[in-house]
């Protein structure tokens, strides 16, 4: 299985990936946070890293990508910890779209969107 992984994090996607006993065949990782991808490749060192998600279009992927998933960031969504409550206003709620963009450009045969 060929996976794509947005706001990947610590690649906490692989680890339950393991888990389920699911086989990958390749991981990309698109992560910007540089101490969660600094955990992802002690744990993870074969992750192909592709950097910031708003940056990578579904054509740089070389294969085809067979499950793309992700949890974008819902702090605009939240009235927790001082959260106003922006919604899609929230620059870090709008990378949800992000998300949609490569489903649409990768069309992988499955999704996860976790929240």
């Amino acid at each position: 299985m060929n996976v794509l992984s947005v706001f990947d994090g610590m690649s906490c996607g692989q680890i339950a990936l393991e888990r389920a006993g699911i086989n990958v065949k390749n991981y990309f990782a698109s992560e910007i946070d540089k101490y969660t991808i600094q955990i992802a490749k002690k744990n993870y060192p074969d992750t192909i890293h592709v950097g910031d998600v708003t940056k990578l279009k579904g054509s740089d992927i070389p294969v085809e990508i067979d499950l793309l998933m992700g949890g974008s960031p819902c702090q605009g969504f939240s009235f927790a910890q001082g959260g106003k409550e922006l919604n899609f206003d929230d620059p870090r709620s709008r990378l949800f779209f992000e998300f949609v963009r490569l489903l649409k450009e990768c069309k992988p045969k499955y999704f996860l969107l976790e929240n």
